[in-house]
C-alpha cells in the first residue's frame, strides 16, 4: 500500500473531528505527485527534442548528397526548422503546466490543471505521429513521381536493379520501413506518455471523489 492508499485508510477511519488534516494531506499527496508526473513529461519531451535535433546532425553524408541531388534539400532544411519550433511550443506548454500545477492551491484548479496537460499530450502525440505520417507521404510520393532521377542518383545499376522494378521496390520497401518506424513511435509514447497520463487520470478521479 503506497503513501496516498494509507492517508486515504485513515481519513476513512478517523474520527469526525479530524476530517479537514486528512483532506488536507491527500491533497497535498496528490499535488506533489501530479506535479511530479507533468515535470517528467516536461523532462522527456525535452530529452526527445534534443535527441530527433540530434539524429539530423548525424545523417550520413551519402543521404545528405542524395536529398541535395534529388534538390530538396532545402526543403527538408526547413521542414525540420518548422517541425522543432511546434516541437519546442509544446515543450513551453508541459513547462506552464508543471508551475500551474506548482502553485494551485485548492481542488478543482487540480483538477483543471491536470485536464490541461493531458489534453496537451495527446495533442502532441497526434502532431507528431501525423507530422512523420503526413511527411513521409509526401517525401516517397515526391521519389517515385521521379524514380528515374532516383535510380541514376543512387546508382542502382551498379547494384543490378533493373529500372523497370525499381520504382515498385522503393516505394513497397519505404511503406514498410514507414509503418514499422510508426509502429515503434505509436509504442513509444504508449509507453511512456501513455503511463504518465493514466498515473494522471488516477489522481484526478481521486480528486473528483474528494469534491463529492
Amino acid at each position: 500500500m503506497d503513501q496516498l492508499e494509507t492517508f486515504k485508510k485513515q481519513w476513512q477511519d478517523r474520527e469526525q473531528d479530524l476530517p479537514k488534516l486528512s483532506y488536507d494531506s491527500i491533497y497535498k499527496m496528490l499535488l506533489k505527485k501530479s506535479s511530479s508526473i507533468v515535470k517528467w513529461i516536461f523532462l522527456i519531451s525535452m530529452a526527445e527534442l534534443l535527441f530527433w535535433i540530434t539524429l539530423t546532425f548525424l545523417m550520413p553524408e551519402s543521404q545528405k548528397a542524395i536529398m541535395s541531388d534529388m534538390g530538396i534539400s532545402d526543403i527538408i532544411y526547413y521542414s525540420n526548422i518548422f517541425h522543432f519550433i511546434i516541437f519546442g511550443i509544446f515543450i513551453i506548454y508541459f513547462y506552464k503546466n508543471y508551475k500551474s500545477i506548482q502553485v494551485t492551491d485548492d481542488t478543482k484548479s487540480l483538477m483543471k490543471s491536470i485536464l490541461r496537460t493531458r489534453k496537451t499530450v495527446r495533442y502532441f502525440v497526434i502532431y507528431n505521429v501525423g507530422m512523420f505520417v503526413l511527411s513521409s507521404i509526401v517525401i516517397n510520393l515526391f521519389f517515385y513521381n521521379r524514380s528515374d532521377q532516383l535510380y541514376e542518383v543512387m546508382d542502382f545499376a551498379a547494384q543490378g536493379v533493373a529500372q523497370e522494378n525499381f520504382a515498385s521496390i522503393f516505394i513497397i520497401s519505404q511503406i514498410l520501413v514507414g509503418l514499422a518506424f510508426v509502429g515503434v513511435l505509436i509504442l513509444f509514447y504508449w509507453l511512456v506518455y501513455g503511463i504518465l497520463l493514466k498515473r494522471l487520470k488516477r489522481n484526478y478521479k481521486e480528486l473528483k471523489k474528494m469534491e463529492l
